[in-house]
């Protein structure tokens, strides 16, 4: 059963992409997304078991880029302001250094209009599914390659590549692959929840 989805405040144009950001700024301790027709979503925090397992898979993706040094790896409080001018933070993001080393020191220090080469959500309890993927096929839509949503709820993962295809495992004992944007990245979400909860 799907969850309510984050709460949405109609804005509309009421504010320029500069006076959300810093919008954003002065109300840091809330997390903040946009949607393209410019309406904030505010995101609830996540409980300990979400939080936890979310540091772990950063950790791995982290620990990866550390030994290939292909590009940039993003925490979930990062905005990214996709082609469609919607602003997401997704829980874990890559982008190549092509990307990176293109944006200016000033698109860094803001929410820079890039978007990401791969994308995870991991869906906590206060998550609703369908704005789940919904977002996933946002960002596949803006140029994302390959993502992955976790669904520890439900016990699936669905994987958005950027043919539009989906596969769906109904298990989290599964061992994912970066495929050819993350080249040896492997990943099992199992694994990573088992020690979680130790």
């Amino acid at each position: 059963m799907d969850m309510p989805m984050p709460v949405t405040m109609k804005m509309g144009d009421l504010m320029s992409e500069e006076e959300f950001f810093q919008f954003c700024q002065m109300n840091d301790t809330l997390e903040f997304e946009r949607d393209s027709q410019g309406n904030i979503i505010l995101m609830s925090p996540t409980g300990l078991l979400t939080g936890t397992f979310n540091s772990k898979v950063s950790i791995e993706l982290g620990i990866w880029n550390k030994e290939n040094e292909l590009g940039q790896v993003f925490d979930s409080s990062t905005g990214f302001t996709l082609p469609n001018g919607a602003v997401r933070s997704p829980d874990v993001s890559f982008l190549t250094s092509e990307k990176w080393n293109a944006l200016s020191e000033s698109e860094k220090e803001t929410f820079g209009h890039v978007c990401p080469d791969f994308v995870i959500e991991i869906r906590s309890k206060s998550d609703g599914l369908s704005y789940l993927q919904d977002k996933m096929k946002e960002f596949i839509a803006n140029g994302t390659q390959l993502g992955w949503l976790i669904d520890r709820i439900a016990n699936k993962i669905h994987i958005y590549r950027a043919d539009q295809s989906v596969s769906v495992y109904d298990s989290l004992d599964v061992m994912l692959s970066g495929e050819d944007i993350l080249p040896g990245f492997t990943l099992n979400p199992a694994a990573l929840i088992k020690i979680s909860k130790r």
